[in-house]
Protein backbone atom coordinates (compact mmCIF):
# COMPACT_ATOMS: atom_id res chain seq x y z
CA UNK A 1 0.00 0.00 0.00
CA UNK A 2 1.69 3.21 -1.20
CA UNK A 3 1.25 6.69 1.03
CA UNK A 4 -2.04 7.61 -1.15
CA UNK A 5 -3.75 4.15 -0.32
CA UNK A 6 -2.81 4.74 3.23
CA UNK A 7 -4.30 8.15 3.81
CA UNK A 8 -7.63 7.45 2.08
CA UNK A 9 -7.72 4.66 3.73
CA UNK A 10 -7.17 6.38 7.11
CA UNK A 11 -9.61 9.10 6.69
CA UNK A 12 -12.57 6.73 5.42
CA UNK A 13 -11.33 4.44 8.90
CA UNK A 14 -12.35 7.84 10.93
CA UNK A 15 -15.41 9.00 8.89
CA UNK A 16 -17.75 10.77 11.75
CA UNK A 17 -20.47 8.96 13.27
CA UNK A 18 -24.13 9.16 11.02
CA UNK A 19 -26.70 11.71 12.22
CA UNK A 20 -29.96 12.53 11.35
CA UNK A 21 -30.76 15.88 9.88
CA UNK A 22 -32.76 18.16 12.29
CA UNK A 23 -36.57 18.79 11.91
CA UNK A 24 -36.89 22.50 10.37
CA UNK A 25 -40.26 23.83 11.36
CA UNK A 26 -41.36 25.18 8.18
CA UNK A 27 -43.81 28.50 8.59
CA UNK A 28 -46.58 28.68 5.64
CA UNK A 29 -45.56 30.66 3.15
CA UNK A 30 -47.37 33.93 2.24
CA UNK A 31 -48.71 34.39 6.11
CA UNK A 32 -49.19 37.10 7.89
CA UNK A 33 -46.33 36.40 10.67
CA UNK A 34 -44.15 36.11 7.73
CA UNK A 35 -44.65 39.40 6.67
CA UNK A 36 -44.56 40.85 9.39
CA UNK A 37 -40.30 39.29 9.96
CA UNK A 38 -39.59 40.30 7.16
CA UNK A 39 -40.38 44.02 7.15
CA UNK A 40 -39.00 43.87 10.20
CA UNK A 41 -35.18 42.28 9.33
CA UNK A 42 -35.04 44.46 5.76
CA UNK A 43 -35.68 47.23 8.19
CA UNK A 44 -33.22 46.16 10.90
CA UNK A 45 -30.67 46.44 8.13
CA UNK A 46 -31.22 49.29 6.34
CA UNK A 47 -33.83 48.63 3.65
CA UNK A 48 -37.76 50.37 3.50
CA UNK A 49 -40.58 48.14 3.19
CA UNK A 50 -44.28 49.23 2.39
CA UNK A 51 -46.91 46.23 2.35
CA UNK A 52 -49.14 47.99 -0.64
CA UNK A 53 -52.20 47.36 -2.66
CA UNK A 54 -51.78 48.73 -5.95
CA UNK A 55 -49.00 49.66 -8.26
CA UNK A 56 -50.38 53.09 -7.98
CA UNK A 57 -49.43 53.25 -4.60
CA UNK A 58 -45.64 52.34 -5.39
CA UNK A 59 -45.90 54.81 -7.92
CA UNK A 60 -46.85 57.43 -5.28
CA UNK A 61 -44.51 56.45 -2.74
CA UNK A 62 -41.64 56.39 -5.62
CA UNK A 63 -42.49 60.01 -6.93
CA UNK A 64 -42.26 61.16 -3.36
CA UNK A 65 -39.02 60.15 -2.71
CA UNK A 66 -37.28 60.05 -6.05
CA UNK A 67 -39.05 63.46 -7.54
CA UNK A 68 -35.66 64.78 -9.49
CA UNK A 69 -35.37 64.41 -12.94
CA UNK A 70 -32.90 61.39 -12.48
CA UNK A 71 -32.91 58.22 -14.66
CA UNK A 72 -35.57 55.88 -13.43
CA UNK A 73 -35.73 52.56 -15.63
CA UNK A 74 -38.78 49.77 -15.03
CA UNK A 75 -38.06 46.34 -15.93
CA UNK A 76 -41.47 44.51 -16.67
CA UNK A 77 -43.52 47.46 -16.01
CA UNK A 78 -45.03 49.88 -18.02
CA UNK A 79 -44.64 53.32 -16.20
CA UNK A 80 -44.56 55.65 -19.08
CA UNK A 81 -45.62 58.70 -16.55
CA UNK A 82 -42.71 58.22 -14.30
CA UNK A 83 -40.05 55.07 -15.57
CA UNK A 84 -38.52 54.55 -19.21
CA UNK A 85 -39.44 50.91 -19.95
CA UNK A 86 -35.91 48.90 -19.88
CA UNK A 87 -34.16 48.06 -23.60
CA UNK A 88 -33.60 44.48 -22.96
CA UNK A 89 -31.44 45.24 -25.91
CA UNK A 90 -29.18 47.92 -23.41
CA UNK A 91 -25.38 48.08 -23.09
CA UNK A 92 -24.47 47.29 -19.39
CA UNK A 93 -21.85 50.39 -20.03
CA UNK A 94 -25.24 52.37 -20.61
CA UNK A 95 -26.37 51.71 -17.34
CA UNK A 96 -23.79 53.95 -15.60
CA UNK A 97 -26.14 56.80 -14.98
CA UNK A 98 -29.30 55.20 -13.70
CA UNK A 99 -30.72 56.86 -10.47
CA UNK A 100 -33.81 54.23 -9.78
CA UNK A 101 -34.54 50.82 -11.42
CA UNK A 102 -37.52 49.36 -10.57
CA UNK A 103 -37.77 45.78 -11.00
CA UNK A 104 -39.47 42.24 -10.07
CA UNK A 105 -38.59 39.63 -7.32
CA UNK A 106 -39.23 36.22 -7.46
CA UNK A 107 -39.56 35.45 -3.59
CA UNK A 108 -38.30 37.03 -0.62
CA UNK A 109 -36.54 35.12 2.59
CA UNK A 110 -38.04 36.49 5.75
CA UNK A 111 -35.30 34.95 8.14
CA UNK A 112 -32.82 37.51 6.27
CA UNK A 113 -34.58 40.17 4.65
CA UNK A 114 -33.27 39.18 0.90
CA UNK A 115 -34.75 38.77 -2.06
CA UNK A 116 -34.57 35.95 -5.15
CA UNK A 117 -34.42 37.70 -8.23
CA UNK A 118 -33.72 35.88 -11.53
CA UNK A 119 -32.02 37.30 -14.87
CA UNK A 120 -34.56 37.83 -16.69
CA UNK A 121 -35.90 40.08 -13.65
CA UNK A 122 -33.08 41.72 -13.40
CA UNK A 123 -33.08 42.78 -17.59
CA UNK A 124 -29.14 43.22 -17.46
CA UNK A 125 -27.00 41.65 -14.51
CA UNK A 126 -25.86 44.24 -14.07
CA UNK A 127 -28.80 47.09 -13.61
CA UNK A 128 -29.57 46.23 -9.74
CA UNK A 129 -26.12 46.47 -8.69
CA UNK A 130 -24.98 49.22 -10.69
CA UNK A 131 -27.98 51.72 -10.05
CA UNK A 132 -28.07 54.15 -7.56
CA UNK A 133 -31.06 53.50 -5.94
CA UNK A 134 -33.18 49.94 -6.45
CA UNK A 135 -36.80 49.00 -6.14
CA UNK A 136 -38.31 45.59 -6.03
CA UNK A 137 -41.64 44.43 -6.08
CA UNK A 138 -42.79 40.95 -4.81
CA UNK A 139 -46.26 39.07 -3.30
CA UNK A 140 -46.68 38.61 -0.11
CA UNK A 141 -47.70 34.99 -0.82
CA UNK A 142 -43.77 34.40 -1.86
CA UNK A 143 -42.30 35.19 1.22
CA UNK A 144 -41.16 32.20 2.33
CA UNK A 145 -39.63 31.52 6.18
CA UNK A 146 -36.05 30.94 5.47
CA UNK A 147 -32.90 29.79 3.76
CA UNK A 148 -33.95 26.20 3.76
CA UNK A 149 -37.02 26.71 1.99
CA UNK A 150 -35.99 29.06 -0.12
CA UNK A 151 -32.79 26.70 -2.11
CA UNK A 152 -36.25 24.41 -2.57
CA UNK A 153 -37.46 26.90 -4.42
CA UNK A 154 -34.39 27.51 -6.14
CA UNK A 155 -33.71 23.42 -6.81
CA UNK A 156 -37.35 22.50 -8.30
CA UNK A 157 -36.50 25.42 -11.01
CA UNK A 158 -34.91 25.53 -14.10
CA UNK A 159 -32.93 29.00 -14.98
CA UNK A 160 -29.91 30.18 -14.84
CA UNK A 161 -28.24 33.24 -13.23
CA UNK A 162 -29.96 34.37 -10.25
CA UNK A 163 -28.92 36.28 -6.84
CA UNK A 164 -30.28 37.32 -3.61
CA UNK A 165 -30.34 40.99 -2.75
CA UNK A 166 -30.84 42.13 0.49
CA UNK A 167 -30.12 45.93 0.90
CA UNK A 168 -28.90 48.37 0.34
CA UNK A 169 -25.41 47.51 0.48
CA UNK A 170 -22.86 48.27 3.25
CA UNK A 171 -19.47 47.49 4.69
CA UNK A 172 -17.66 48.23 7.60
CA UNK A 173 -14.06 47.67 6.41
CA UNK A 174 -12.65 50.64 7.43
CA UNK A 175 -12.18 51.69 10.89
CA UNK A 176 -15.48 49.42 11.81
CA UNK A 177 -17.61 52.45 10.53
CA UNK A 178 -21.01 51.29 8.90
CA UNK A 179 -21.30 52.99 5.31
CA UNK A 180 -24.02 52.15 2.92
CA UNK A 181 -23.91 52.50 -1.05
CA UNK A 182 -20.29 51.74 -0.62
CA UNK A 183 -20.38 49.27 -3.65
CA UNK A 184 -23.77 49.41 -5.02
CA UNK A 185 -26.89 50.93 -4.20
CA UNK A 186 -27.41 53.17 -1.83
CA UNK A 187 -31.28 52.53 -0.48
CA UNK A 188 -33.20 49.39 -1.14
CA UNK A 189 -37.23 49.87 -1.20
CA UNK A 190 -39.21 46.65 -1.59
CA UNK A 191 -42.94 47.10 -2.11
CA UNK A 192 -45.19 43.69 -0.90
CA UNK A 193 -48.19 43.22 -2.62
CA UNK A 194 -51.06 41.65 -0.54
CA UNK A 195 -52.04 38.86 -2.09
CA UNK A 196 -55.72 40.01 -2.39
CA UNK A 197 -55.13 42.75 -4.28
CA UNK A 198 -53.39 40.52 -6.55
CA UNK A 199 -56.21 38.39 -6.99
CA UNK A 200 -58.27 41.22 -7.64
CA UNK A 201 -56.26 42.94 -10.32
CA UNK A 202 -56.25 39.40 -11.66
CA UNK A 203 -60.26 39.25 -11.73
CA UNK A 204 -59.89 42.51 -13.50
Amino acid sequence: MNAREKILASVKANQPAFSVLPEINQQRSGSVLLTEQYCSVLESIGGNVSVIQSQEEIKRILAGKFPGEGRKIAVGQSWRDFALNFDLNADSHSLEDVELAIINGDFGVAENGSIWVREEQMGLRALPFICQHLAVIISEENIVANMHEAYERIGNSKYGFGSFIAGPSKTADIEQSLVLGAHGPMSMSVFIMRQEAVSLSARR
